[in-house]
């Protein structure tokens, strides 16, 4: 076969970057790290000497294989790249995770969701190969059945502590250029988590939901169309979560259907003022997405204008930025103790589940044919009394593992080493480290996503 000018530029582009590794210096033994212009980790690391890897060349769509259902991309193409060359050919990723800024490797590095995931599973549940650049410097080629197996598996939920994805093939879905949703509202946990259960086993395309209060549950089932009587748009002054509880039935075209959580970063931009009419004309259509409210974040933290603005109102605080996955069995007994002890609202809720349960990632076990149900809820807990730091995230944590979930590792983590070793199968990461980074050239997990090292 002949290769394609987007794949000989790849190939150029993996060269080069042998090339600049093999001519650096070797240097104090500094551990490796990505040279990257934005992040969506909710998680600070401690400052220190880093070899930065410029990766940022590899953001590219290689090409796509209508015929086999198959997307070729680079890792540090965002997301919002890759829809936007899948859909000029009536296609999707598998999995589309909300923020447009989320790139490839990220999203099988860490865990990516969606509302597809209820069939196709998570991120790295639809990749087919996978090229790693290794902390050492080489590169690899992983598939589900060649030397580098035990990699290709394992490099879900490794956080680049095994090196940094270069390459991927993933599958993709075929789409119509419209999207129905329906909005089905509940007044009890039972019966939302019994309608989306029934829900996931339908012919429904897309399956999430809202949980706005106690007594107030949306789930949202939604539908490819060819066409539609009208047409919804969130990009400016319209906001979508809000829809959810006014509409029972919505159009979107597919394009605004895959993004429409981003415009808001789904509610959290109210913590900026961007809901606010006249603030929402100042941000502009330009600046209302999950770029801007990140950097926005980023500049809080340094700041800390919110602490500040806390103490002075005589408040304590911390931030609880989750996403937890719970066995369905367990869903509405996680969602009492969410609101009892943690008291964060809006919550998203998105079904997931493995698409071949006979198919293990070690690093994110999930039981073999378990329905779960992520919860999303991300805000800053504000107390009259003090607590230790990290209290409110520790409770979740417990609870989760409590319950036979998992949580994700993109945020604050308070696990004991024990209780990581655990939830996060440390024998088989143990293995994967002596094999592709012997030296340490690269973090430990625990190291990185606990201790913030």
């Amino acid at each position: 076969m002949v290769p394609s000018a987007e794949g000989l530029a790849h190939a150029a582009r993996r060269t080069r970057l042998l090339a600049a590794l093999n001519a650096g210096e070797p240097g104090p033994a500094a551990q490796v790290a990505l040279a990257k212009r934005t992040s969506n980790l909710f998680r600070d690391r401690e400052a220190g000497p880093r070899r930065r890897i410029d990766l940022r060349d590899f953001d590219h769509v290689i090409g796509l294989d209508i015929a086999r259902n198959t997307v070729e991309v680079e890792g540090m193409a965002t997301y919002e790249s890759l829809v936007a060359a899948t859909l000029r050919h009536g296609m999707m990723p598998a999995v589309v995770p909300q923020l447009k800024t989320i790139t490839v490797g990220g999203a099988v590095a860490g865990v990516g969701i969606e509302a597809t995931s209820m069939r196709q599973g998570l991120v790295h549940h639809s990749m087919l190969e996978l090229d790693v650049l290794l902390p050492d410097g080489r590169i690899v080629n992983c598939t589900p059945d060649n030397a580098c197996r035990d990699l290709f598996f394992g490099f879900p939920n490794s956080y680049g502590s095994l090196g940094y994805a270069l390459r991927l093939v993933l599958r993709t879905l075929p789409v119509q250029p419209c999207v129905r949703v329906e909005h089905v509202a509940f007044d009890h946990p039972q019966g939302f988590f019994a309608a989306l259960a029934e829900a996931c086993m339908g012919d429904a395309d897309f399956v999430d939901g809202v949980v706005f209060g106690a007594r107030s549950l949306v789930l949202n089932v939604a539908r490819f169309e060819t066409s539609a009587p009208w047409l919804s748009n969130y990009e400016f002054r319209r906001i979508y979560y809000r829809s959810l509880l006014e509409m029972p039935v919505d159009h979107l075209s597919v394009h605004d259907y895959l993004w429409r959580w981003d415009t808001d970063w789904f509610w959290c931009s109210r913590n900026v003022g961007a809901q606010n009419p006249v603030m929402r004309q100042l941000f502009g259509r330009r600046h209302l997405n999950s770029r801007t409210y990140t950097r926005l974040m980023r500049l809080n933290a340094r700041w800390g204008i919110t602490r500040r603005l806390a103490r002075w109102r005589g408040l304590h605080t911390e931030s609880v930025i989750q996403d937890v996955d719970i066995p369905l069995r367990a869903a509405p007994d996680f969602l009492e103790f969410l609101q009892r002890e943690i008291g964060i609202l809006p919550v998203w809720i998105c079904p997931m589940r493995a698409p071949d349960p006979g198919v293990v990632f070690p690093l994110f076990p999930l039981g073999a044919g378990t329905l779960y149900v992520n919860f999303g809820f991300w805000d800053v807990v504000e107390r009259r009394e003090a607590h230790e730091p990290g209290h409110f995230n520790r409770l979740v944590e417990q609870e989760v593992l409590r319950l036979g979930g998992i949580k994700s590792l993109y945020s604050d983590s308070f696990f004991t080493r024990e209780e990581f070793d655990r939830a996060y199968d440390m024998d088989a990461y143990a293995r994967l480290k002596q094999r592709y980074d012997p030296e340490g050239h690269a973090p430990h997990l625990f190291d990185k996503c606990v201790l913030n090292r």
